[in-house]
């Protein structure tokens, strides 16, 4: 029986390790769900706002608030078409595009890097036409967009491109007092440039499987519990068998025990 006991033992001990990985699993996903629901409701916020000034969302610090992404802006000023670069292997129409980056030198002399639209890969390294911007003063509504991190792998680019829309590094190639916290996403510009580029899907407000996935390893807990509990009876149930089955002792009767050892008496005494 101790033998039985210890093993069912381990087996509740397995059970347990495993529910607290899965509670652990479970908690996750209830926070990637709750960081979704965050981001939607900072889209259905921000997407659609009346445009304010540049510096009315990212001051004289030059930061950008997180609650302000997404949120549209108003520049006057120029492109800066000579610094354009391009950032590669970006997944628009079904193919690896690439976007068109170009600083703009706003009025109060601060320079955000504009991302202009998406042009489809050409034959080469580079796309086969990129439409110009327009030249002189330039009314651009953009959307704020934090800028992202440099590739893990450490890839480079050919010249004139960049692998990732990372701010700082983008700065150093252009130089000047560029905005390093957030970048614009193009809106519209008047008056417009030459030829047209490919624009941009607003976000989606789908949340994602993570709340489904949450549940899911609640319920894979409970799950663990009830294959351990039936393992368990099901080896008392087979142990019960077997002591069933097995041939019951011989009784041997009193009575024959005595008639015997009078017989044995009796053979004695002749």
């Amino acid at each position: 029986m101790s033998a039985r006991l210890t093993r069912w033992s381990v087996y509740v001990l397995i059970a347990i390790g495993f529910a607290v990985g899965c509670a652990f699993l479970s908690n996750w996903q209830f926070e990637r769900n709750e960081h979704r629901a965050e981001q939607i409701a900072l889209v259905e916020k921000n997407y659609d706002a009346d445009p304010v000034p540049l510096d009315e969302l990212i001051g004289s610090d030059g930061e950008l608030d997180p609650e302000d992404v997404w949120h549209p802006v108003v520049l006057t000023g120029e492109y800066l078409a000579d610094d354009e670069l391009l950032v590669r292997n970006r997944p628009h129409g079904g193919t690896s595009a690439f976007e068109v980056l170009v600083p703009f030198r706003d009025s109060d002399g601060r320079v955000i890097v504009v991302d202009r639209g998406w042009v489809p890969p050409g034959d080469g390294e580079s796309p086969d036409a990129v439409p110009a911007p327009p030249r002189g003063e330039v009314e651009v509504i953009v959307r704020l967009r934090p800028g992202e991190q440099a590739p893990a792998s450490g890839r480079g680019a050919p010249e004139g491109q960049v692998p990732t829309i990372n701010l700082p590094a983008i700065a150093e190639l252009v130089g000047g007092d560029v905005l390093t916290s957030a970048y614009g996403q193009i809106v519209s510009e008047s008056p417009a440039g030459d030829g047209s580029l490919g624009t941009f899907d607003s976000p989606t407000d789908d949340p994602g499987p993570h709340l489904s996935y949450a549940i899911q390893w609640i319920l894979f807990a409970l799950m663990g519990f009830i294959f351990i509990g039936y393992i368990i009876r099901t080896e008392i149930a087979k142990h019960r068998e077997e002591l069933e089955g097995a041939p019951a002792p011989v009784k041997r009767s009193r009575r024959r025990d005595s008639d015997a050892d009078v017989e044995d008496e009796l053979l004695d005494a002749r």
